[in-house]
């Protein structure tokens, strides 16, 4: 089994394209005609190209409108295709992929459709050619799999074979256990990609909205359990086509592509008793227990200003490094480092964004482990000097230039704090304020890389996306998913800004690139951690009076409990299983805050109708007096 890519899913020119689809780990590629007729070269210097990378074609594609001609249009056909068998042997590929009819003169009949691929097959087997037929979804007569496989069987020649693409199959929302009853040697090729659920033209929502497999919400694991089924072991593929992917950097979308790819296939092989390809055996999708700790990068100036944010908060400082410039600030499960030194990695993360979460330490079964699925699916290790006394921990790269690092109980890991760092006695701040964990963490970026955010971490974590939901923001609109452990111990959302208006896009402006804005904290009584925030000097984000006029007529609260968020400014959210209370700190910086929740019942939501108020607010208001800008 090869794993192979369409240079259509690339943007980017073809030598471009074929340097970043070799790099980043596939072995074939699919020759788009029109990536092949804008590149001014000869067919033997494209193939050439292709093989200087260490890749082969493994298709060429699309040919269009041959069977149920009638004539003189369908000689015109065959002639079109012999002269697309000539181009191929230049190229060196002996495949082509043949698209169901859309002719407005094509005939229906499998009968007469069979004998046009009888004849076909014969044209081709004189070339050295094989002919895959596939169904498109909006085809005139044929768009579904099980029709173009009853005219590849009927046809009955070794040269003509069976395409499936995912997107044609789930688009039309055929069952793809049907495949499982096609023979594997008469499938020829196999062609994947996802799309979110969107009711639209076919047609249109193919060629613009499709994505790579565990970017949207197709069933593509079932397709390809189905594939896996009839014993098929020749190449999978990728046609993806996208505008964003158009607009987006050509190693960053092949890297996706080859990760996406490789989970894919690793949840089939999990999921099913056999499989008739031989992969790689990597780690399971990893299970997160939590967040261990968040790490700030700042400089001494603002190491003070957010270290009395974090005591007002109740955190206290409760150790320093052993080595760096680094503290640490505890409450509760919650660790809170703040790095000040002036090299490593840090340092370099604070001269880019400023002051800035720019590490994330999660709590995992087994660190190495982690890694190690995580280097299998394309991420990229991360490491720097370790000095006396430190410990090597586990870390990769994160999609936005962050590192991620893990954490276990197996090995000195999980004495990091008592390793690394030295007790310091009270800092004389208030005392804890009830906050208990890390409840999520709220990172910000550009819209056109929510994709790749999301497949990271579905990829790398067993975790699952909620669907995709719009915070109004008073100067466009922020696109908001949840990525979530399947224990809800690891929650991170995801929002995505359009506009540098928003004020997620102003973060993302001055902080220059992806980054966590705000981090969520948990804990049991949200009026009580309330009263005791107030005493210890804590500015909570004030919200409009007219919020609370607009709850009582949309919940069923008596007036003594709106009494008692408004006087906190707590806000409030319910579903079916629970309640959800919020209350935010002013934003500080270039537009980070924290926020703090209780969830009661089975409340599994983020307080999405409350967004556009809180937002409204942090507009409203400014920054946080006092804290610094950059």
């Amino acid at each position: 089994m090869k794993l192979c890519i369409a240079t259509v899913t690339v943007p980017g020119s073809l030598p471009e394209k074929l340097r970043a689809i070799a790099e980043v780990g596939f072995q074939g590629v699919e020759i788009f005609e029109q990536d092949f007729l804008s590149f001014d070269g000869s067919p033997r210097e494209v193939g050439q190209m292709v093989r200087d990378n260490g890749l082969e074609i493994s298709l060429f594609q699309p040919f269009r409108d041959l069977e149920g001609l009638p004539e003189p249009h369908r000689a015109r056909a065959f002639d079109r295709a012999e002269r697309k068998f000539d181009l191929m042997n230049e190229l060196g590929t002996d495949l082509v992929l043949m698209c169901s009819s859309v002719h407005p003169e094509a005939l229906g009949g499998i009968d007469r459709m069979a004998d046009d691929f009888r004849e076909l097959g014969e044209r081709a087997a004189r070339k050295g050619i094989r002919v895959g037929y596939e169904a498109l979804a909006w085809g005139k007569h044929v768009n579904d799999h099980r029709d173009a496989w009853e005219v590849v069987r009927r046809a009955d020649h070794p040269n003509i074979g069976l395409i499936l693409d995912s997107f044609h199959t789930l688009g039309r929302k055929l069952d793809p256990r049907t495949i499982r009853s096609i023979p594997g040697d008469r499938i020829f090729f196999v062609q994947l990609a996802d799309a979110p659920m969107i009711e639209m033209d076919l047609f249109y929502w193919s060629r613009h909205f499709r994505n790579m497999p565990g970017e949207g919400d197709l069933d593509v694991p079932a397709f390809m359990s189905a594939v896996a089924a009839t014993g098929y072991d020749g190449p999978i593929s990728l046609e993806v086509f996208n505008d964003q992917f158009r607009g987006g950097s050509t190693r960053h979308v092949a890297s996706d592509g080859h990760r996406s790819l490789v989970n894919l296939l690793d949840q089939v092989r999990r999921s099913e008793a056999a499989v008739p390809w031989k992969l790689p055996d990597i780690p399971a999708p990893v299970t997160a227990h939590g967040f261990e700790f968040i790490e700030f990068a700042a400089n001494e100036t603002e190491e003070q200003n957010l270290a009395e944010l974090l005591g007002s908060m109740g955190f206290r400082k409760a150790g320093q490094h052993i080595s760096k410039h680094a503290s640490l600030w505890r409450q509760g499960d919650i660790n809170v480092v703040i790095n000040t030194e002036r090299e490593g990695f840090a340092h370099s993360a604070y001269i880019m964004h400023g002051t800035s979460i720019c590490d994330i330490g999660i709590k995992v079964a087994d660190a190495n482990s982690t890694v190690a699925r995580a280097r299998a699916l394309g991420a990229t290790t991360f490491s720097q000097q370790v000095g006396p006394g430190e410990l090597d921990i586990p870390a990769i790269r994160g999609v936005g230039g962050g590192v991620m690092h893990f954490i276990d109980d197996q090995s000195d890991l999980g004495r990091v704090w008592d390793i690394e760092f030295r007790p310091v006695d009270g800092d004389g701040h208030s005392a804890d304020a009830g906050l208990l964990r890390i409840d999520h963490l709220a990172q910000t970026m550009n819209y056109e890389e929510m994709l790749s955010w999301s497949l990271f971490y579905t990829s790398i974590f067993d975790a699952t996306k909620t669907p995709m939901v719009d915070v109004v923001d008073p100067d466009g609109l922020v696109h908001s998913q949840a990525v979530e452990g399947r224990d809800g111990r690891l929650r991170i959302t995801l929002n995505g800004a359009d506009s540098h208006r928003t004020f997620a896009g102003q973060y993302l402006a001055r902080s220059f690139g992806s980054a966590v804005q705000h981090v969520a904290f948990q804990c049991d009584d949200i009026f009580a951690t309330a009263d005791r925030l107030q005493q210890s000097g804590f500015e909570s984000l004030p919200i409009s009076d007219n919020y609370y006029d607009d709850l009582s007529s949309r919940f069923e609260l008596d007036a003594d409990m709106l009494a008692r968020m408004k006087a906190r400014h707590i806000l409030y959210d319910a579903d079916a299983k629970g309640v959800f209370f919020q209350l935010y700190s002013r934003t500080y910086g270039d537009g980070m805050f924290f926020e703090i929740v209780q969830r009661t019942g089975g409340y599994a939501g983020y307080g999405a109708p409350n967004a556009p108020f809180r937002v409204a607010a942090q507009k409203r208001l400014g920054p946080q007096k006092g804290m610094p800008q950059h």
